[in-house]
Parts: C-alpha cells; structure tokens; sequence
C-alpha cells in the first residue's frame, strides 16, 4: 500500500505540475512543436531527459560490474557523441524547412510520397518498440518491489503520461521531463554522495577493471574483447539513435533556431551525469566483490544493501521518471506522424491518436513472454536503417528517389534479421555484419544509384 500511496503522489504532481506550468494547446501547431521557442536549458532538460530510457539506468551499472571502465567507456561515449554529432544537422532542418513537424514530412519534399511512407514505418515502429521496452522493463522492476500486479502498474503508468501529455503535448513533455531529469541528477549526487561515504574511494578504484578486474583499461586485452563484443555494436546503435526517432526531431523543431546547439550540447553533458553517476555503483559492487541475484539489477540489489529503505524508493522514482520521459516524449510524437499521412486530422484527432497509441503499447508489454533484449534487437537496426540516407540528404549529396527507397528497404530487409540472427546466436562476427548492413545498406545502395544516374548523364 505503500509503495501505491507513492506512485499515486507522484503521478498526481507531475500532472498538476503540468497542467500549471503550461496552457492547453488551441492547436495543433502548439501541440506539436509549441511556439518553435523553447529556450536552451528547457530544451536541453527534455533533451538529456527523453535520452534517459529506464533500462539504461540499469546497463551503465552493469557494463560497469561486468566489464569495468572498458564496458561503461564504450556505453556512455556514443551516448554523448550521437546527441552532439545531431546538433548540424538539426539545424539544417530547421533552415531548410522552418514550419515543418517531422523528418518524414522533410523526406517527402525532398523525393516522394513512397520514401515518406518507408521513413513512417521506421519512426512509427522505433515509437511503439521504445515504449513498450519502456513498459516491460519499469513495470516489472516496480510491480515485484510494490507488489502490484506488473499489468496494473503498467495501466497506472500509460494513464498517468496520457493526462498530462494529451493537455499541452509537446509544451507538457518537455515540463514533466524538466522536473524529471532535475529529481533524477538529486537521487544521483545523494546516491553517489551515500556510496562513498560507505564504501569510500579505494573500494570504488578496485572496481575500475570490473568483478574480473581485467577492464580497466580500453586498450588492454580485454578492453579490446569489449570493443568487438559489446563496443562496436553499440557504437553503431547509439550513434543513429536521434536521426531515426522523430522526439529527437520534434525537439529540433520546437527548440528556439538559434539556440539550438547550446540546447543539444547541454543535453548532452546533463545525460552525460547520469550513467557517469550511476556507474559508481556497479565499480563499488565490483570491488567490494559483491554478488548480484540479477547482474542486470546489480545497482538496485547493491544499493538495498548499504542504503535504507526510504532511498531504495528514491531510485525507484528515479527508474519511473526515466521510463516516464521517454513514453511522454514518444506519445507527443506519434500524432505528428500520423499527421503526415491525414493532412486534414484535427488536435482532437490527435489526442485520439494518443490515447490509442498508449493503449496499444501497454497491451504489447502484456503479452507474455516479451522482454526487453527482444523489443532493443529489433528497433535498434530499425533507426541505423535510415541513418546515411538522412545524412546524406541533410548534407545536400544529390540522391536519386529510388537509391534512396530501395536503400531503406534493403537496410531493413538484410540487416535487421542478421543483427537479430548473430544476437540469438551470440555470434560477435554475425552481429557486427547486420550492425553494418542495417548501417550502410540504405546509404551505399543510394550513392551508387545516384552515380549510374551520373555516369549514364
């Protein structure tokens, strides 16, 4: 009941905090990209907030546990560049296409009608998988810590993002991420601040190289095991993650034009403090020579350890509010998408498009036997498909339409079931070859199109 009374609070703040700081859109133009005004830091706090996805508060600690500062290296990197490597070509958009809502929408008035609708069934489906990941991997840390069954805790979580999310959109996600990711880095200096006071410095060093003490460093034997097992496929990953998810491109939309690298830039280093905060844990619990139920949990189990229990339910808010942020920022942007295929669909068409969008999702994380490694192998080939076309266009390589359609196709069709393949398989070789494919297919196949276009000129 406690742990119900909790939840409840919470979700009733971050709706009235919601409904006090903004004013209820009027429009459709409000409720997707605000007044296109939003300030640096404002930006830059839903910014590192929508990149906080809850499981990543989990693997920062892991990687760390398991392969030391070799693994944490190769996760928080990519993490940082890709949100940094955006910011030229969020401006780009933004000049070449001011009054626009999507990168779909951009697509479409640089080649066709048929391009637009491959790029819709990539950012649709990295939105439902996003959220659903969302769902599966909070809900069922959440239910068996308040007892609750997970699809009730799951109903509680979709209708609380949907009553403030559906009142401003875009102007509501980026107010709850703001107090999100504000109460998150307050767990993670308390949490870091707790850890060593306890354990102190030197056990915190000792774990550097992980529980088998053979990480420390990226250039060693083993930190060269985590490049090719772990590094280079998460590299590749994280590296297309905000070209292939329309939040990423709302933001640069609704985000004020000149202030839109000091916005991503900023975002960057605040989610740059969080798995650098949460790693702390996993070397501690290295060192101490601490041994996990669940290395996955290993920072939730560690800090249940040395930690009593009113901040246990700290980090417990800490994992919803991240799991918050990403399902807010994913159901702002599914009505945008929609609205590029029914130009005459209404703001309250849209909320429409929410609320089924939020029940559909939630019903996916029930069905049984979905996990979270499952939904990850999937949408994670699903934005590296788009990834070179889109640069390429944004850079002005002249691409001819069909390069481009079929590229995409290609992408998804040859390396999505190769990555998906060498991950069942625990094959590094096969992954990194679907990694690769999903990558380069779609922008190789485009380039060499456009040069027999050139050649036979």
């Amino acid at each position: 009941m406690q742990g119900l009374i909790i939840l409840l609070a919470y979700f009733g703040i971050l709706i009235a905090a919601t409904r006090f700081f903004t004013a209820k859109s009027r429009s459709k133009e409000e409720f997707y990209v605000g007044n296109r005004k939003f300030g640096a830091w404002k930006a830059a706090l839903s910014i590192a907030a929508t990149w906080v996805w809850a499981p990543s508060l989990f693997v920062s600690a892991e990687r760390a546990y398991l392969t030391g500062f070799a693994g944490m290296f190769w996760f928080l990197v990519p993490n940082v560049l890709c949100l940094l490597i955006f910011i030229p070509f969020a401006r780009k958009i933004r000049k070449e296409l001011p009054e626009g809502v999507t990168l779909s929408e951009y697509m479409k008035i640089k080649y066709s009608d048929r391009v637009k609708n491959i790029y819709l069934v990539e950012l649709m489906g990295l939105a439902v998988m996003s959220t659903v990941v969302q769902f599966v991997a909070g809900s069922k840390i959440l239910s068996s810590v308040i007892g609750m069954p997970y699809w009730i805790i799951t109903i509680l979580i979709a209708a609380c993002v949907f009553c403030y999310a559906q009142y401003s959109g875009i102007r509501a996600s980026v107010t709850a991420e703001a107090m999100q990711i504000i109460m998150i880095l307050g767990i993670c200096f308390l949490l870091v601040a707790g850890n060593f006071k306890h354990n102190g410095l030197n056990v915190y060093l000792a774990g550097l190289g992980g529980i088998s003490g053979n990480f420390k460093s990226i250039f060693s034997a083993g930190g060269k095991e985590v490049f090719l097992t772990f590094g280079l496929v998460t590299t590749i990953g994280l590296l297309s993650g905000p070209f292939g998810d329309q939040t990423f491109w709302q933001r640069a939309f609704s985000t004020d034009e000149k202030k839109l690298g000091k916005a991503f830039t900023l975002g960057a280093f605040i989610f740059a403090l969080v798995p650098i905060s949460i790693s702390t844990l996993g070397f501690t619990a290295a060192g101490t020579g601490f041994t996990p139920k669940d290395t996955g949990l290993v920072n939730f189990e560690f800090i249940q350890t040395i930690f009593p229990e009113w901040v246990v339910w700290l980090f417990i808010l800490m994992v919803i509010s991240g799991l918050m942020s990403t399902v807010d920022s994913n159901l702002c942007a599914i009505p945008t998408l929609v609205n590029d295929i029914a130009k005459r669909y209404s703001l309250k068409g849209s909320k429409i498009t929410m609320a089924v969008f939020i029940l559909i999702t939630a019903l996916i994380a029930n069905i049984p036997g979905m996990t979270v490694t499952t939904l990850f192998l999937f949408y994670g080939t699903l934005r590296a498909s788009t990834l070179f076309t889109t640069t390429l266009t944004l850079q002005g390589v002249k691409l001819r339409e069909a390069g481009v359609f079929y590229g995409v196709i290609a992408s998804l069709v040859f390396g999505a079931p190769v990555f998906i393949l060498g991950s069942l398989l625990n094959n590094t070789i096969v992954k990194i070859a679907g990694s690769l494919l999903a990558a380069l297919l779609s922008g190789t196949i485009a380039l060499i199109d456009s040069k027999r276009r050139i050649e036979r000129a």
